[in-house]
């Protein structure tokens, strides 16, 4: 492969030709900074080129030296820039933390600086991570959102700036922009992913994700991501499922997968209903059609009760403080979440208990739901970051989700296809998904 086209390597291929000597971070990192250029999709909120340098210099003398090398040693990766870091600003977003640099990097940084990461920059986010656009452009249209909120860190794998990059979901902000992007995406289990350092809109429902451009590399960064941190309430000091394993697996059995006939299901665009046909027809029996039971009904709204609600709890004296300084989009939510109360958010978590329950006892019987990750190709700008209706749910009960970019729509751009499982059972949902993708391309 010619030097300019080393940004064309997987995260997997890369750092298996660093550790071999036949690459050095030094160039791989040159060749994705040539790649980037002047940045046109607008996908970087930081990016200094020095910075990248002097960390990939330093993976090549560790190297060079003997030393031991990390599962992604010299190879570069985007932060969603709400992801703290030291030696590089976090402004998540938003005017308010303009030149804000944190004092210390969040759990996740330091276990990617652990693996030999080299911390590449920061990516665009929407404003504190939640529904006002940010300018990042799509990368196979300019006039397209790359979705929200991980806008920028979806657009950067997609177009090749980075093998690896993360992101955050509290609704759908990994899923349906890796769909809209032609991108994998990929959200664990609730407690996975410790998330202390990162901005907290929702407790209940944050996760950090990854996007990647195989199904691989998604593994690859999920096994190095993983850790427990006593700081988060939602981090469990326990074994972590081998998402490596997982992903590279044969199924003992041909999985059993859900199609649940939701009600929303209408909303989907006609090339997204007609690509998912197909796939569950190719598919055929391993795929059970199932009614929506009544712990299913409403779920979506239940998700966006506690979402707004605890965004509003969390953010309070920034919401008190600098009111006027927030954009209309994120006002009118605001007014939203202020008017839910007490009794209706405890309402609303009792149903999720409810809803937590149903899927420990459906995963006895299947090995993941198939879904949309998104109502259909990406929506042109001005128009929002598109819909997360479908990924809510896996939010809302903390399941994890992965998004595979296997359909075109009429016009050209992609669309994921969204499997879910069951919770702590990660490597299981990677197998189900790496057979999928295997079994769709081979009745092709």
């Amino acid at each position: 492969m010619a030097a300019k086209d080393h940004h064309l390597l997987t995260a997997e291929q890369a750092a298996g030709a660093i550790r071999a000597g036949r690459l050095s971070s030094e160039d791989y990192v040159n060749a994705c900074l040539e790649c980037i250029g002047d940045d046109p999709l607008n996908a970087w909120a930081f990016l200094d080129p020095d910075i990248a340098l002097v960390q990939a210099r330093e993976m090549d003398r560790i190297r060079k030296a003997g030393r031991a090398v990390g599962a992604l040693h010299g190879v570069p990766v985007g932060l969603k820039d709400i992801v703290d870091t030291r030696f590089m600003p976090t402004e998540r977003g938003s005017g308010i933390y303009k030149g804000r640099k944190p004092d210390a990097d969040a759990t996740i940084v330091n276990r990617l600086r652990e693996a030999g990461a080299v911390i590449m920059g920061k990516t665009k986010t929407t404003e504190l991570a939640f529904v006002h656009p940010t300018d990042t452009t799509n990368p196979h249209d300019p006039t397209r959102t790359p979705g929200g909120s991980s806008s920028g860190s979806a657009a950067a794998v997609a177009a090749h700036h980075v093998p690896l990059a993360i992101g955050s979901q509290t609704g759908g902000s990994v899923i349906r922009p890796a769909s809209f992007c032609g991108t994998y995406g990929f959200k664990p289990s609730r407690g996975v992913i410790a998330r202390t350092g990162v901005l907290q809109t929702s407790e209940t429902l944050d996760h950090l994700g990854v996007f990647a451009r195989t199904l691989s590399d998604v593994a690859l960064i999920g096994n190095v991501i993983g850790s427990y941190d006593p700081r988060d309430p939602a981090s469990f000091a326990r074994p972590r499922p081998d998402l490596v394993a997982g992903a590279g697996a044969d199924v003992p059995v041909e999985p059993d997968i859900a199609w649940f006939d939701f009600q929303f299901n209408d909303l989907l665009d006609a090339d997204a209903r007609e690509g998912l046909d197909a796939v569950i027809d190719a598919l055929g029996p391993r795929v059970e059609r199932l009614p929506v039971s009544a712990t299913l009904t409403g779920l979506v709204d239940v998700h966006i009760t506690i979402h707004e609600y605890e965004f509003c709890q969390h953010l309070a004296d920034l919401i008190e403080t600098r009111h006027s300084d927030l954009s209309d989009t994120l006002q009118a939510v605001i007014v939203r979440g202020q008017a839910i109360t007490q009794a209706e958010y405890e309402d609303a978590m009792a149903v999720k208990a409810s809803a937590d329950a149903f899927f420990a006892k459906h995963y006895l019987d299947f090995d993941a739901v198939l879904s949309p990750s998104a109502t259909g190709e990406a929506p042109l700008l001005g128009d929002g970051t598109g819909d997360p209706i479908f990924c809510r749910i896996a939010s809302l009960c903390g399941l994890p989700a992965v998004t595979l970019p296997l359909l075109v729509g009429e016009n050209n751009l992609p669309i994921g296809v969204q499997l879910f499982g069951a919770v702590e059972e990660d490597d299981r949902l990677l197998r189900t998904a790496n057979w999928m993708q295997t079994t769709l391309a081979a009745d092709a």
